[in-house]
């Protein structure tokens, strides 16, 4: 295959009728269903799936959900809303805050990052991060605390893998809350869940089991991030959310995606995973790309290690029929 930055153009036309197609017989003939709902994050893969949806069902059969809560990003709902609004569809709004502290407390989450840095205290604004540098130097895959004081000054503390896990733990929580409540309206109106899972987030594990990632149908699986951006462009998503930074939105402190996750621009990224993908030669990549070929393996090195660390999460539970354990 000859590989070049024109891989990943497609014909948004062509891809919303495979689109539209594809969750009208999911809806009609596989579920029986009558519509879709779409949990909306104010982010571009739940607009564009929203925006697909319409076209295929038609508004009157379409449902978005806004679900924020306490640290939610206050300019999520709006751009929610508004793509709802252009849309014209129905919506409702509702605060998870109750739901996420029913499971475990919000107060829990801060006396942990309080053990870890003593000056955090309630209200105070957190994240977690990944050096983002991975196509300049070689470095640890390791996650930062970084916490906000009130006059500004960002405190940091190296997380080890038992307190990464607490802290994400809390987070995916939030991811999952939301899901009880967009089945809860699925079920009562006789509609599906449509996921918003992208090809890069879905091939490197960046999404929540039984969260995002626990839906009745996946359409925009097959398509990279930056195709997603390419069929929202055509069906005229709302400009403030196609020009947003991606981020998980799970933390009170704004995080983006490459510095949660990918540790790679957007505008390399998709490149780099086609070509990892598609067994293209390093050499060849980083031609292309106009990268090192350092980079370019380092790179490689690092789909592969996400890709095999969460298949479990492309998975439907083991059972001993599939493993093959004998007594």
């Amino acid at each position: 295959m000859v590989f070049n930055l024109d891989v990943l153009q497609i014909d948004p036309e062509l891809e919303l009728e495979k689109l539209s197609g594809f969750v009208i017989n999911q809806v009609k003939s596989v579920f029986r269903r009558k519509g879709v709902v779409v949990g909306l994050s104010g982010g571009i893969d739940s607009a564009c799936m929203i925006a697909i949806a319409v076209h295929a069902m038609g508004k009157e059969n379409v449902v978005g959900l806004v679900l924020p809560e306490i640290e939610t990003n206050p300019i999520s709902k709006e751009y929610a809303i508004c793509h709802a609004e252009e849309l014209g569809i129905e919506y409702r709004e509702i605060d998870i805050t109750p739901t996420v502290d029913s499971v475990v407390r919000y107060s829990f989450r801060d006396e942990f990052i309080q053990k870890l840095i003593p000056e955090y205290r309630p209200g105070f604004k957190y994240n977690i991060t990944l050096p983002t540098d991975l196509l300049e130097r070689a470095s640890f895959n390791f996650y930062t605390l970084q916490v906000q004081l009130p006059d500004g000054e960002i405190r940091k503390k190296r997380l080890n893998l038992s307190d990464f896990r607490t802290i994400t733990s809390f987070a995916n929580i939030k991811i999952r809350s939301r899901m009880l409540h967009i089945y809860s309206e699925a079920e009562k109106r006789g509609f599906v869940v449509a996921g918003t899972t992208n090809r890069t987030e879905y091939i490197l594990g960046d999404f929540c089991k039984y969260g995002d990632g626990g839906t009745d149908i996946e359409p925009l699986s097959y398509l990279y991030k930056n195709q997603i951006y390419q069929l929202s462009e055509h069906l005229k998503v709302t400009t403030e959310i196609i020009n947003r930074q991606p981020s998980p939105d799970t933390f009170s402190l704004p995080v983006s995606d490459q510095e949660f996750f990918f540790r790679i621009p957007f505008d390399k990224l998709d490149y780099l995973l086609y070509a990892w993908e598609h067994n293209v030669s390093i050499k060849e990549a980083a031609e292309v790309l106009g990268l090192s070929e350092d980079a370019v393996k380092r790179s490689y090195k690092d789909f592969e290690f996400k890709n095999k660390a969460t298949a479990h999460l492309r998975a439907m539970p083991y059972t001993i029929e599939q493993i093959g354990v004998s007594p």
